[in-house]
């Protein structure tokens, strides 16, 4: 499970106490589908969700993945329906790394992809998007019987076969002496301070001179972690007593406020006010400003961003620093070469009301706009280069504040243009490589339904919506959105526009293996490309147009015309160290050779385009999907058919993962159904079926290991003994079996009920012909011994 792919954020430091808490929540999940945590911010329901997972990943065969909603953005100002629930399932279905399949709904494809899959999904943050997350729970759950919901909230969901836990503070020392310090440090809340502090101030230790005064500051936190932390992190210029002296006049001063909130608000709200009173002006200015972002930042963001005024921008460095030694900002455990921030929600609110009180709100908002404008315009500028694989990376890591840009553009409508201007400037591959098409139409459309204008800008957003469409096989759509663009292009004049057309034309003509077409229409947009005003010519556009048509003449027979746009391809990127168009263009002339019956050159080619994808990082699944079906034909008409159809099968699943599969390439599908036919002709049904299976039980990782390493693929997973094959729930029953395990330890381990566990055992005895639970336990060994060899 890395963050980026749904893992529980990584634990900085340590877990303390919450022993109680933990099988609570570990019982509730075995007796039932749905458990939500609630409790007050601070309180560590997100902490004791993540432990909870860590501690469950080997009782879900398809994992435990941590989604959290925070970086869904708030509307802004606050609307009084809840956001559309799509817009959590899509997060969802971005977290799964699922590719939006037209023309379902992100909801109907959830439920179709989690159908038959045992995982426990973690849902952090659901307090702001309650409705949407209760509906989309329910909806899960009526649909997939075997996946569990784990939910983080300051309200229960209110749904059917909901178990609420309400999450306590710590338990704090009571006011009498402790009879030791050992007894003292039982205390979880103490624990816990003691050690924040010693990470604080190596060496610090609870002793007899200051326990008194640790003791005090846990009763007036209430126990309440981050509240504790923040204390802890104090002691770098404070001693405990000082520090319960500060605490005294604040928790006076909130205690008398508005006797419409909670105790527990009143409390929070003192904690992160007594923070904030600790920090210098300045420091206290940055906070407020930092909180303009939505998700993780980066220094150069900060500075980009929040400078000006009484902020130097040279000064931005030891202030950042000093807001993470003082746990405002913590850092994030990335791996690429620039140290990354997180603000905890909480705080980040808070900054935002402070941010408000100044009156610099919306210059922030702006700035942070405009940052984000000139990261995706600089994404542009250097795409064709060896940093396209960077840029991309770089822009999926940033969606949560592309995401908060366009919801600011859009609350205005002068805004709409700036929205516009950035969706139009991102790479293609940004939309293609996160199957982000649906989402991409949405933030379209509602920019374009806030202007009117016609322009060259509102001609190029109209046809990436085209685009858009036509990738999620909604061709009645994009021809009229295709009409549309067309037309304001002629009116205002924009050449490289109608080129971009024309280019939608051929790839649409294409993907209807309409090749006659396909060609002429591609031909006619480089030339339309070419006689365009210089400084509107798009290198991109071209270059992508040109790969196209190396498929389109090579499919038509035109091996010639394939070559030469080839040729030009590589010419114009291998000095660049240009990766997507060049590994697409390697994909497209191995095809061509293909055809053309040159299979040494056809697998040299694919295995290039795979090595340059994989060597660079490039994060191309559709096209390395593409690679592996032209190497499974490529192996069929070589005579390989076990492993012409282990790669289909590798092949299928990645083409499913990112929602278009082979059947929407219809210029392919011949090619791809002839091949399986032969194949399967050779090898008879079952054996092909296995060997598809077996290929599509691979990892892309896996797959291409092989492929590049010069192995075969592994032989197919041999089937099950008796009339029906296991599940893979069945397969781990059938494991814990062999280890000794009684139907309830089964139950408690992959926290189910008995009832089930004795269900799975009963199946299993009937799939393999068995009357013992010796006998599984057998099978399961010697299954075991056969596929680890």
């Amino acid at each position: 499970m890395g963050n980026a792919h749904g893992e529980p954020p990584g634990e900085v430091t340590s877990f303390v106490g919450r022993g109680h808490e933990l099988a609570s929540v570990r019982q509730l999940l075995s007796a039932g589908r749905l458990v939500t945590l609630t409790g007050v911010g601070g309180v560590g329901k997100t902490r004791l969700a993540h432990r909870t997972a860590c501690h469950l990943r080997r009782a879900f065969p398809d994992g435990v993945w941590f989604v959290g909603l925070a970086e869904l953005p708030r509307v802004e100002p606050p609307l009084p329906e809840a956001p559309d629930v799509h817009a959590v399932a899509q997060l969802v279905a971005a977290t799964l790394r699922l590719r939006q399949r037209a023309p379902q709904s992100p909801v109907d494809m959830l439920c179709g992809y989690l159908a038959r899959r045992c995982l426990l999904l973690v849902l952090d943050d659901c307090e702001h998007l309650l409705d949407a997350c209760a509906a989309l729970v329910g909806t899960l759950l009526r649909a997939c019987p075997e996946v569990r919901v784990l939910a983080t909230s300051r309200e229960p969901l209110a749904i059917a076969g909901e178990a609420i836990m309400s999450v306590p503070p710590l338990p704090v020392p009571g006011r009498g002496a402790p009879a030791s310090l050992t007894e003292l440090l039982r205390c979880e809340s103490v624990a816990l301070f003691a050690e924040r502090a010693a990470a604080a101030v190596p060496g610090f230790q609870v002793t007899a001179g200051n326990a008194a005064a640790v003791s005090d500051i846990c009763r007036r936190l209430e126990g309440l972690p981050l509240a504790i932390e923040l204390a802890a992190a104090r002691l770098r210029v404070l001693t405990p007593r000082q520090i319960v002296d500060r605490l005294a006049d604040r928790f006076g001063l909130l205690a008398g406020g508005s006797r419409g909130n909670p105790d527990r608000q009143q409390t929070l709200r003192a904690c992160v006010d007594w923070s904030f009173g600790m920090c210098s002006a300045a420091e206290r200015r940055l906070w407020s400003r930092l909180s303009v972002f939505p998700d993780g930042f980066d220094l150069a963001a900060v500075e980009g961003v929040c400078a000006g005024g009484e902020l130097a921008v040279e000064d931005l460095l030891h202030l950042t620093a000093a807001l993470v030694d003082k746990s405002i900002l913590t850092r994030e455990d990335h791996r690429g070469p620039v140290a990354r921030y997180r603000m905890l929600v909480t705080i980040r609110i808070y900054g935002q009301d402070r941010l408000r009180e100044t009156g610099e709100y919306l210059a922030l908002r702006r700035r942070h706009r405009d940052w984000y404008a000139g990261v995706v315009a600089r994404a542009r500028a250097e795409w064709i280069s060896d940093r396209q694989a960077y840029w991309l990376d770089r822009l999926n890591r940033e969606r949560p504040d592309l995401r908060a840009v366009m919801e600011f553009c859009l609350t205005d409508p002068a805004g709409a243009q700036a929205a516009l201007r950035i969706l139009v400037t991102l790479p293609s591959l940004f939309w293609w490589g996160s199957g982000l098409f649906r989402e991409g139409r949405r933030w379209l459309g509602r920019a374009l339904a806030q202007t009117a204008a016609p322009s060259v800008l509102r001609s190029r957003a109209v046809l990436l919506a085209s685009r858009l469409a036509v990738a999620q096989g909604e061709y009645e759509i994009s021809v009229r959105l295709l009409g549309e663009g067309e037309e304001l292009a002629r009116q205002v004049g924009a050449a490289n526009e109608l080129a971009y057309a024309a280019f939608i034309r051929g790839v649409t003509a294409l993907m209807r293996n309409d090749l006659p077409v396909a060609v002429d229409t591609l031909q006619r947009a480089l030339v339309m490309g070419a006689v365009a005003p210089e400084r509107e010519r798009d290198q991109d556009q071209r270059l992508h147009t040109l790969f196209t048509l190396v498929a389109a003449a090579g499919l038509a027979g035109d091996k010639e015309q394939a070559v030469a746009c080839a040729e030009q391809v590589l010419a114009l990127t291998e000095p660049q160290g240009e990766i997507l168009h060049r590994s697409n263009t390697l994909w497209a002339r191995g095809l061509v050779a293909w055809l053309q019956g040159d299979l040494r050159d056809a697998a040299a080619y694919e295995l290039d385009g795979l090595r340059l994808k994989q060597s660079c990082g490039l994060d191309d699944e559709l096209g390395s999907a593409l690679c592996l079906e032209v190497l499974a034909w490529v192996a069929a008409s070589g005579g390989e058919p076990g492993q012409a159809a282990s790669l289909l099968g590798t092949a299928d699943a990645m083409l499913t993962d990112v929602g278009m599969p082979i059947g929407a390439f219809r210029h392919l599908v011949d090619h791809h159904d002839r091949c399986e036919r032969e194949t399967r002709a050779v090898l008879g049904n079952a054996a092909f079926a296995r060997a598809f299976r077996g290929g599509r039980s691979l990892s892309v990782e896996e797959a291409l290991g092989y492929l590049l390493g010069g192995d075969e693929l592994p032989p197919p997973p041999a089937p099950a003994a008796g009339p029906a094959p296991l599940t893979r729930r069945e397969r781990q029953v059938a494991e814990l079996v062999a280890q000794g395990m009684t139907n309830q330890q089964i139950a408690k381990r992959l926290v189910v009920s008995t009832r089930t566990a004795e269900s799975h055992v009963d199946n299993i005895r009937a799939k393999l012909g068995f009357a013992s639970r010796t006998q599984i336990a057998a099978w399961a060994v010697r299954h075991d011994r056969d596929r680890t060899g």
